[in-house]
């Protein structure tokens, strides 16, 4: 797999992927993330390709204090084979590179295989209640 930073041309494929993966939800228009992400920190948003087809995104943030972790996808048909993983473990140099000292991150309680596969990665679940408030809404996608 190649690692590379995400490029225009990739939003149709990155946003089939997210959807195959279950990530999209109707109140995150996946195309205003794109654009959201791009807007700030392009460097930080990460494809995997195989013979030029994505098949892994990852959207990293570090605000100065803490990273984020968003819409780790892999192609279902491929997980597994240590995709997941070699996207997290570029994501991860890039923020500490910037100088992060800690990944946070956000998984629905629904999806415990994903909360299996951060676990085997060193992440541990936080004493810690998630809250949020959308200040713009999104369209339905």
């Amino acid at each position: 797999m190649k690692v590379r930073t995400f490029e225009p041309v990739d939003a149709a494929a990155v946003i089939a992927l997210w959807r195959e993966c279950d990530l999209t939800r109707p109140w995150n228009d996946p195309e205003r993330d794109i654009e959201r992400k791009v807007a700030v920190a392009d460097d930080l948003f990460l494809v995997g390709s195989i013979e030029g087809v994505v098949v892994a995104t990852v959207m990293a943030g570090y605000e100065g204090h803490r990273g984020w972790v968003n819409y780790l996808a892999v192609d279902p048909t491929r997980r597994g084979s240590g995709l997941g993983r070699a996207l997290m473990a570029e994501a991860e140099d890039r923020l500490r590179a910037r100088g992060c000292p800690k990944i946070n991150l956000q998984v629905r309680t629904s999806n415990p295989s994903a909360i299996a596969f951060y676990e085997r990665l060193g992440f541990a679940v936080d004493d810690a209640v998630s809250l949020g408030k959308r200040l713009e809404p999104d369209e339905p996608n």
